[in-house]
């Protein structure tokens, strides 16, 4: 029996959907993103918004709308070890091995690092992950409230926080914008295309994207159809307040140049804009910013990765899971903000194209009927494209590291693959395979299992 939901529902779950969403890195890649872009400002934040928020909005839609329980059931429309292997990645890349971590090390490195004796920022950045992860794992308990915890606390007092320093800036404009860097100046377009990508999101939506899912059920909503409908517009409420933000923030980044100077990363921008305004009580605000902004993502990331792997190992109990990725996320963020980001890149780039597919055909679904062969053709073929994009950037990020086949390979793509050289070798292969799939199964019916248009809970 369907319900009507009321405008405020869906901002409440809306606003969930976003405070899961954006965490530090949505504050930090942006924000440089304006430095370098410039006065290429707008095709460079055109293409940021397709990947961080176009992306993800069409990975929680993809879920919606396929039919499927979650990610694992979507991704096994491949074949079911594809399923697994793929799911068990993706969840692992969000979570404790890179993600999650990355939301104690940004604060700590931001808002703390900068007033700590540097020979022992081990220490306290030891000291501050063991708290930041003790709240983590205190509120990731009770995965029932994450919408009462995120929607209506957390990020209601981040937003607060957060347009203090942007409505600032507005105002008080720092300077005009600076002529575009590097591969903004050629390509600024592509260049934010592929900087969303550092944000995660697209591979959050599909992860994610059940939680928002169950918290419509937990409404009493059980049609595909109207779960499909109350997310589209959860969603849509979701990205257009991640949209206005993103905007606001490379504005300011754009127009900080002047002012600041070009720095390294997005974090030390951000201090630096903090401090240009509000002087010493800056780095204050901008560290009550990025914890409120990381703590919030952490426990939304924590508690869809541990639901995850207690569905996969029913043995395993939830709470023991929320245990597990709670000191695995410590151990590893106290390798540094650094070493995290370096080794995730490759990661991403070998994940992003595979992720960005199997979120348009669980879109496109319905209309080949949900054959598994046109899943595994596209599937297939755009994993020979990105699993060299990954050893590429491997590369350049472990030196000596080359192997004969795969740079043989690298330069066979380089040369005959078209959009290859502006990293979008992915996207014909990917097509091409969908067709081949759909002309060798052309008479058959459905044969990936989807749920009825009825879904219990």
């Amino acid at each position: 029996m369907n319900q009507k939901i009321s405008f405020s529902t869906y901002a409440a779950i809306g606003t969930m959907l976003f405070g899961i969403f954006f965490g530090a890195g949505n504050l930090i890649f942006p924000i440089q993103l304006g430095q370098l872009a410039g006065t290429s400002f707008w095709p460079a934040l055109i293409g940021f918004l397709v990947t961080a928020i176009g992306l993800p909005l069409m990975g929680v839609l993809a879920i919606a709308l396929s039919g499927s329980k979650g990610l694992h059931d979507l991704a096994s429309r491949v074949h079911p070890i594809f399923g697994i292997t793929f799911a068990i990645m993706l969840y692992l890349t969000i979570g404790p091995f890179f993600a999650i971590p990355r939301t104690a090390t940004v604060p700590f490195t931001v808002g703390f690092e900068p007033f700590i004796n540097p020979g022992q920022s081990g220490l306290w950045l030891a000291l501050f992950s063991f708290i930041f992860f003790a709240i983590v794992y205190y509120f990731s308990l009770n995965a029932a409230k994450v919408m009462d915890i995120i929607g209506k606390y957390l990020t209601p007092t981040f937003l607060l926080f957060l347009s203090i320093l942007i409505i600032t800036a507005i105002v008080k404009p720092m300077g005009s914008f600076g002529e575009p860097q590097g591969d903004y100046a050629a390509l600024p377009f592509m260049t934010g295309f592929q900087e969303g990508y550092n944000t995660m999101d697209a591979l959050g939506g599909l992860a994610i994207g059940i939680i928002v899912i169950n918290a419509i059920r937990n409404l009493g909503i059980t049609d595909r159809k109207a779960i499909a409908q109350a997310t589209w517009k959860s969603g849509i409420f979701a990205m257009g307040l991640m949209m206005l933000i993103y905007g606001l923030i490379t504005y300011m980044g754009a127009s900080s140049v002047s002012a600041v100077g070009t720095l390294e990363n997005g974090g030390l921008t951000f201090a630096a804009v903090s401090q240009y305004y509000f002087g010493p009580f800056g780095s204050i605000l901008l560290a009550i910013i990025i914890v409120l902004a990381c703590v919030k993502t952490s426990i939304g990331l924590t508690i869809a990765c541990s639901e995850f792997f207690h569905e996969v190992f029913p043995k395993v109990s939830y709470k023991t899971f929320v245990l597990l990725l709670s000191l695995v996320s410590f151990t590893v963020a106290n390798f540094g903000l650094t070493n995290i980001i370096e080794f995730a890149i490759p990661v991403l780039m070998f994940l992003y194209p595979l992720a960005i597919v199997l979120i348009l055909l669980g879109l496109s679904s319905r209309l080949f009927n949900h054959k598994r062969s046109v899943y595994a053709g596209a599937m297939a073929l755009t994993f020979f494209v990105s699993i060299i994009d990954g050893y590429t950037t491997l590369t350049s990020t472990i030196a000596g590291l080359n192997n004969s086949m795969l740079e043989a390979v690298r330069t066979m793509y380089a040369t005959y693959l078209p959009l290859y050289d502006i990293g979008l070798g992915w996207m014909l292969p990917a097509i091409a395979g969908a067709i081949i799939g759909y002309m060798l199964n052309r008479g058959s019916k459905t044969d990936a299992p989807v749920l009825q248009e009825n879904v219990s809970h």
